[in-house]
């Protein structure tokens, strides 16, 4: 399986990250490859996976609920998604 630094669309880009969280899912990618490519992805095309803290509608209808928890917690993970509740129990303590 090779994946892109760079997607030229987000139909595309959708494709990919379904392609490498399956793969992930079915044992056939270890789970630091899994977060190496999700991170990668995201470093190189922010713009196509999140608008507005969101993500965008063409992921949402690509991927799916599930692949998006998936690249939520590895973002979340690797510290290029802040976590939003661990920010909400700072601002409350």
């Amino acid at each position: 399986m090779e994946l892109k630094l760079f997607y030229k669309t987000q139909r595309e880009l959708a494709m990919a990250v379904n392609e490498i969280i399956d793969a992930y899912w079915d044992n056939n990618v270890s789970e630091d490859l899994l977060k190496k490519n999700i991170a990668n992805m995201y470093k190189n095309n922010p713009q196509k996976i999140l608008k507005q803290a969101e993500f965008t509608t063409i992921l949402k209808q690509q991927c799916g609920k599930r692949r998006l928890e998936v690249v939520e917690r590895v973002l979340t993970i690797t510290g290029m998604l802040e976590d939003e509740k661990s920010t909400e129990e700072k601002a409350g303590s």
